[in-house]
Order: structure tokens, then sequence, then C-alpha cells
């Protein structure tokens, strides 16, 4: 029989890159934009900037996504294929390993090695994984799915401020440019923690802050810049 409980935990892998890479994409691009605005150039450097800014900012996501995810699953792989080498050699002591594993979650000595039996009659290496290492299908890294997740959120995180410099006049660009992306980056939050099930409220601030203290010290850097040339 099916339950009605609704679990998140599945989409932390790809929900973890997806709102790095958006969050990166409007703060990196938004700060970039304004520190160019802020040293006076016209808005035709400043939208280039900013593409080339998109372009390489989606690429070094993909591949930080995919290497450092890649560096996890490796990781992951050497340590099942150890245990599967433990496995073979010392069953019993294996054995003994999951049952101390169930009796420390609450389980008598009795019914905790019953199940580690049947657990490792069933998938030895599964049980030890998930158990023992904290390995699982659901949680197991998957570079491709984050590097994607990540580059793609970027770019579209990226083109928002673009969109805004194209329509907002230059003569209010660096007011309206802080204030649509920290309208941007609150949605950012409320959509993130909707996905993930977490409080909204303390999401988007927490998004909206960093957001705001990048832009601030990126646009200051900018204006200090102009003066001096």
């Amino acid at each position: 029989m099916r339950h009605g409980e609704r679990h998140r935990t599945h989409r932390t892998g790809w929900l973890r890159a997806a709102v790095l890479g958006a969050n990166d994409g409007i703060v990196s691009t938004a700060s970039l934009v304004l520190g160019v605005a802020a040293a006076g150039t016209d808005t035709k450097a400043i939208l280039v900037a900013g593409v080339a800014g998109l372009v390489a900012g989606a690429m070094s996501m993909a591949a930080g996504e995919y290497v450092s995810v890649s560096s996890q699953a490796d990781t992951e792989t050497a340590d099942l294929a150890r245990e599967a080498r433990e496995l073979t050699a010392n069953p019993e002591q294996e054995h003994a390993e999951l049952t101390a594993i169930y009796v420390a979650r609450g389980l008598d000595e009795s019914l905790a090695s019953r199940v580690a039996t049947q657990l490792t009659q069933h998938d030895a290496l599964a049980a030890h994984g998930r158990d023992e290492l904290g390995i699982s299908d659901t949680l197991a890294a998957k570079p491709v799915q984050a590097a994607f997740a990540s580059a793609g959120t970027f770019a579209v995180g990226a083109a928002l401020p673009l969109v805004m410099v194209l329509l907002i006049p230059a003569a209010a660009l660096m007011w309206g440019l802080a204030a649509s992306s920290l309208v941007f980056l609150a949605l950012l939050g409320v959509l993130s923690a909707r996905a993930g099930g977490a409080p909204v409220l303390a999401s988007a601030m927490r998004v909206t802050f960093w957001g705001a203290l990048a832009m601030g010290l990126t646009a200051g850097v900018g204006a200090l810049f102009g003066v001096a040339v």
C-alpha cells in the first residue's frame, strides 16, 4: 500500500546544483554588470561583458560540478569496491559490523543479527553501502546530471540581469538592475525552498543577503576603478 507522505531527499543532487547555478548566474552577472557600469562604461560594452560572463560562467559551472562530483563518485566507487573485497574475505566480521550498526540504532542484538542476515542474503553490498558507508542510489553522486543542472540554471540566471540591461534606461541602470536582481534572488530562494520543502522566508533572506553583499562590493570596486582611471 502506498503512503501519502512526500519526501524530497531524492532531489538533493540536482537541486543543489541547480540552485547553486542559478544563484551564481544572477549574482555573478549582476555584479559584473554593476561593476562595469559603475566604471562609466556604455551599454554596449556592458552587454558584451555580461554575455561573455554568461558563457564563461556556464562552462565553468559545468566543468566544476562535473569534476567535483566525479571525484565524489570515484570515492564512493572505491569504497564500495573495498567493501566488496571485505565481504568476500571476512563475511563474519562484516556481519558483526552490520549487526552493531543496527544495535546502535535501537534494535536488540538478536533482532539486529537477524536483520543483518536477511539484508546480507538479499544484497550484502547494498546493505553495507547504505548503512555502513552512507551510500545509496538516491543520494549517489551523478556528475553529468549535476553538470547539466548547474550550467543550465546558471545560463538562465545570468540571462535575467542582461534582459534588465536592455529594458532599464541607462540613467536608472545601477539602481534598477540591483533592485531587479534582488527580486530575482528572492524568487529563487522561494522556489528552491518549495522544491526542497524548506522554510521559504529563511531561504529567500539568505540568498538575497549574500547577493546584495556581492553586488554592493563589486559596484564599489567598479566605481573606485572608474574614478582612478
